[in-house]
């Protein structure tokens, strides 16, 4: 019995303290807070998954490809490989379609300022003219701003809709278009109609310029790929052989696979680094 009631007392000590150790306002704050891989999921089309989802697909597709490979070559150097090089791939594929997603809306961004402009003119609040992209948007970013639009209708508070978002789109484009009307919003003038037809101008003639210039070096990115590919698809032929995996299993094979290795990921960074352009960073994510 005085078990029981120390812990009811102790439960109760821990409600009465929970408002100051545990406010709502943190709470609330906390998903503003994101490490690297929230905004890779952010910026690659999945705001609302965990983190923790990236850390168990690295890790499932880490342990596939290494029982795979020890299933077609029982190798240790190539399955530990094999295991960085699958928990790896999930990384690589959000980055790939962070940069076909940024790719895509890239020449959407001035056709929501031109919508943005009109509503304008027609005489619209700035809250009704963004919630109306829900509508008129291309259909791509209708969800956001639909998302947009129920959050104005229940808290009424453009500042945390706005934040939410910019979340959601996690867009460089996107973070300029949004801060124009949050300034806008927040000191007021006549001025936001010309700044988004100037910005729309911008971004079309970036879009243009770019669309050139990654056209042209789309040729870098095959060869590195072809480049890093190859070999590792030919030693994999040879290591199915009994007497090519004894070579490779050998302490002279896992000097030659490991030198190989870090060979082909310098030389594919090096690559990609001459064929990249400087992408635009975002605005106070």
């Amino acid at each position: 019995m005085t078990i029981l009631l120390g812990v009811l007392l102790a439960a109760g000590v821990l409600l009465t303290a929970s408002p100051w150790l545990w406010p709502a306002s943190a709470r609330r704050e906390a998903p503003r807070v994101t490490g690297a891989s929230a905004q890779l999921l952010a910026a690659a089309g999945f705001p609302d998954a965990a983190p923790r989802v990236l850390v168990v697909g690295c890790a499932s597709a880490g342990a596939v490809a290494g029982a795979s490979a020890w299933l077609a070559a029982q190798i240790p150097v190539l399955v530990g490989l094999a295991c960085i090089a699958g928990a790896a791939a999930p990384i690589a594929w959000l980055r790939g379609r962070r940069s076909a997603l940024i790719r895509a809306r890239r020449s959407l961004w001035p056709d929501v300022c031109d919508l943005l402009v009109a509503s304008v003119r027609a005489g619209m609040a700035l809250p009704d003219a963004v919630a109306s992209l829900a509508q008129s948007a291309p259909a791509e970013l209708r969800p956001s701003f639909s998302r947009f639009a129920r959050d104005m209708a229940a808290s009424g508070s453009f500042g945390s809709s706005i934040d939410r978002l910019k979340r959601s789109l996690a867009d460089p484009l996107a973070d300029r278009i949004i801060e124009t009307l949050r300034m806008s919003r927040e000191v007021g003038g006549t001025e936001l109609v010309p700044v988004l037809r100037a910005l729309a101008a911008s971004v079309r003639a970036e879009s243009a310029l770019r669309g050139e210039v990654e056209s042209r070096q789309s040729w870098t990115k095959g060869a590195a790929v072809l480049g890093v590919v190859a070999p590792w698809a030919i030693l994999g032929m040879l290591a199915i052989r009994p007497e090519g995996a004894a070579a490779y299993s050998s302490g002279l094979g896992v000097v030659v696979i490991v030198t190989g290795a870090v060979v082909s990921v310098v030389a594919y960074r090096l690559m990609i680094r001459v064929g990249r352009l400087p992408e635009p960073k975002r605005w106070f994510a």
